[in-house]
Formats: structure tokens, C-alpha cells, sequence
């Protein structure tokens, strides 16, 4: 018995690591166990380290959120006070927690005549006991501020990072001499500090506040992690940096424009959401498929050829891309929207007006880079 699960094992370990599926053709696990310029090559067991530096990052970001990321919250003006507490009602709490949130007229007559309260009394208690369950906006500003934080630093270090690196500047050098491309240390660094940062949010996403698009972002974190640690495990670290850093670009100003929408810097929140779109449109649909596609695509092909690993790993970077029209066309419909609604009319006159993103920021937004969008309206200021 014991053989014959030693053998499927064996089998379904071989399966797993099939060069045939994981490298091109007349390359072996082999060819990349040697050192290779004295820097070595990616090996799947470096992956082991990213759970001790996510733990860390788990760590670090307690004490940021706790003795930075509070006090800078004080200081622009929220405080840490709790949701309001609505008056206890057993009858309330069982319709809210059982049925529903949002009773319709003719529920909240029944319930007005069985409590003999007004309708409008009920309505204010259900509109209360909503807002008791939204976290306070300090938790919020939490963060955002760290991960506004953490994503500067990580582009800012990709960018000082690629500027040095040949194929930052021609991106046939990601395919030339492939696999056998050494694994520098900076390189290294930038490749586990993101893959750690994912898993710690993977970790902190069960302590974190709970959203509706729990699952969808959780689903989405782990399709991070799968598509580094793919790219990471068949050395096509280049062109990863490459997509890595690109969608770094955009992540840190959307975490500013909402640390200025909590902060009820609204023209600054509108601002800073402007300047987020056009960098997000810009690379999500410009740099992207015209720089760094072309090289998974058609460079790779010229001077690889495709194998079973390519086929998987481009079909991801496709899907992402997908996504990206999607999500830019979201950003752009809900920017015209707030434009067309803009215009107030006024006695005698009719006046333009900023819009705010608040209801935006808060429920559209928080899935960004990644996951499902639920759109709400925007409210005007």
C-alpha cells in the first residue's frame, strides 16, 4: 500500500514538474541546477523564503498602521471614534439579520404596526444599524495609507531597478539567451518583496475590514501569486519586472486619491483620481499591449519559439489584458458620468460643478488593480 502511494506521488510529482511543460525544447531541470555567472538561476525553492517575509511585512504593517499611519489620520482631522449604536430592538435586529437591510413600504407598515413605531422612526433605525456594520473611516485611512505606502516604495525601486536593467530599454534582451539568464540580487529582491507582499495581503485579508468583494479579491490575490510565482519558476523574471512595475504605476495614486477622499480633501481627491485614470489608461492599454504583449508574443516567438509553458503564460498576460479594457472602460464611463451630472442648474444660471468620488472611491474603487467593481453614484459637492 504504502508503494503504491509512493508511486502515485511520484507520478503526480513528475506531472507537476514536467519539463516538457515547463521549459523549451532540449532544456532540462538540469541545465539550471549550475551557477550561471557565479549568480545562479531561479530555483522553486526560493519561494519557501516569501512566507517568513510576508509574516514580517504582516508584522511591519501593524506598527506602520499603529504609530504612523494613526497619527497622520489625527492630524488631517479623523478621529477614532465608533459607529453610531442603534437602540436595541430584538424584533429590528432579527427582520436586519435574517431577512433584510433594506425593507420595502410594505414591511416596514407591518413592522411600524406590530411596534408601534412611525415608519419613518423604523427607517431611521435600519439606516443606522447599515451604517453601524461600515468600518470607521480611520481603519480605512489605515490602509490605504500603507498600501499607498508600500506601492510608491515598490515602483519607486522598480524604476531605479530597470533603469540600469538592458531590457528596460529593449525588451529583446528578456528572450535573449533564454533560460539561461542569471538571477541578479536586485532582481531577486524585487521579485519576492512583491510575491510577499500579496501573500501578507492574503494573510491580512481575514483581519482586514470585511467588503463585499471579499471572495472576488481574494481570488484575485491568489492569481497574482500564481502568475509571479509562474514566471518566477520558468526565469521569465524580465519581462515580470516589466509587467510588475508597470501596474505598480497606477496602484499608489489610486491609495492617494482615497487617503485624500477620506480625508475629505475632495478637490485633491479629484485631482489625484484624474491623474490615476489617465496613468491607468495609459499603461493599461498603451504600454501594455504595445510593449510588453509584443515581447511575450511575437519577440519571444522569433527567438524562442513557443512551448507548453508560453502558451499557459501568455494566455494569462491576455486575460489580464482583457481585464484591463474592462476596468478602463468602468474608469471612463464613470468619469463622463460625473462630467454630464456636473452641470447643476441654478435660478438664472446654470454652473459647473466639481463632482466628488467619494461614493466611488469607497465602494468602486477598492478592488483595484484587480477583482470586480460595484458601482455606485456619485455624489456632488
Amino acid at each position: 500500500m504504502a508503494t503504491a502511494v509512493a508511486g502515485a506521488l511520484g507520478l503526480l510529482w513528475g506531472w507537476l514538474w514536467s519539463e516538457r511543460f515547463w521549459l523549451p525544447q532540449n532544456v532540462s531541470w538540469a541545465d539550471l541546477e549550475g551557477p550561471a555567472d557565479g549568480s545562479g538561476y531561479p530555483r522553486a525553492r526560493h519561494i519557501l523564503s516569501v512566507f517568513p517575509l510576508a509574516a514580517g511585512i504582516f508584522f511591519v504593517r501593524r506598527l506602520f498602521e499603529r504609530f504612523i499611519a494613526k497619527p497622520c489620520a489625527r492630524h488631517v482631522g479623523i478621529l477614532d471614534s465608533g459607529p453610531y449604536q442603534t437602540q436595541p430592538n430584538a424584533i429590528l435586529e432579527k427582520v436586519f439579520i435574517s431577512i433584510t437591510k433594506y425593507p420595502d413600504e410594505k414591511r416596514l407598515e407591518g413592522l411600524s404596526k406590530q411596534l408601534d413605531w412611525d415608519v419613518r422612526k423604523i427607517q431611521c433605525w435600519f439606516r443606522h444599524r447599515r451604517n453601524q456594520d461600515k468600518p470607521p473611516t480611520l481603519t480605512k485611512f489605515c490602509e490605504s495609507m500603507w498600501r499607498f505606502t508600500f506601492y510608491l516604495c515598490i515602483f519607486c525601486y522598480g524604476i531605479r531597478f530597470l533603469w540600469s536593467s538592458p531590457w528596460f530599454w529593449d525588451t529583446r534582451q528578456c528572450w535573449h539567451s533564454y533560460p539561461y539568464q542569471s538571477l541578479t540580487s536586485g532582481l531577486y529582491y524585487y521579485y519576492i518583496m512583491e510575491l510577499a507582499f500579496y501573500w501578507s495581503l492574503m494573510f491580512s485579508q481575514f483581519t482586514d475590514i470585511k467588503r463585499k468583494d471579499f471572495l472576488i479579491m481574494f481570488v484575485h490575490h491568489l492569481a497574482t501569486i500564481g502568475l509571479i510565482t509562474f514566471s518566477y519558476i520558468n526565469n521569465m523574471v524580465r519581462v515580470g519586472t516589466l509587467v510588475m512595475c508597470l501596474h505598480d504605476a497606477s496602484d499608489f495614486l489610486l491609495e492617494a486619491a482615497k487617503l485624500a477622499n477620506y480625508a475629505k480633501y475632495q478637490r485633491l481627491c479629484d485631482t489625484l483620481f484624474v491623474i490615476f485614470g489617465a496613468v491607468f489608461v495609459a499603461t493599461r492599454l498603451g504600454i501594455y499591449p504595445f510593449w510588453v504583449l509584443n515581447t511575450t508574443l511575437f519577440e519571444s516567438w522569433e527567438m524562442i519559439g513557443p512551448y507548453a509553458s508560453w502558451w499557459f503564460f501568455n494566455g494569462l498576460l491576455l486575460i489580464l489584458q482583457v481585464l484591463h479594457v474592462i476596468w478602463s472602460y468602468l474608469i471612463v464611463r464613470i468619469a463622463f458620468k460625473a462630467l454630464i451630472r456636473g452641470k447643476v442648474t441654478y435660478p438664472g444660471r446654470i454652473r459647473p460643478r466639481l463632482c466628488t468620488l467619494h461614493s466611488f472611491l469607497t465602494s468602486f474603487l477598492f478592488s483595484m488593480p484587480g477583482g470586480s467593481w460595484t458601482v455606485s453614484s456619485l455624489a456632488c459637492i
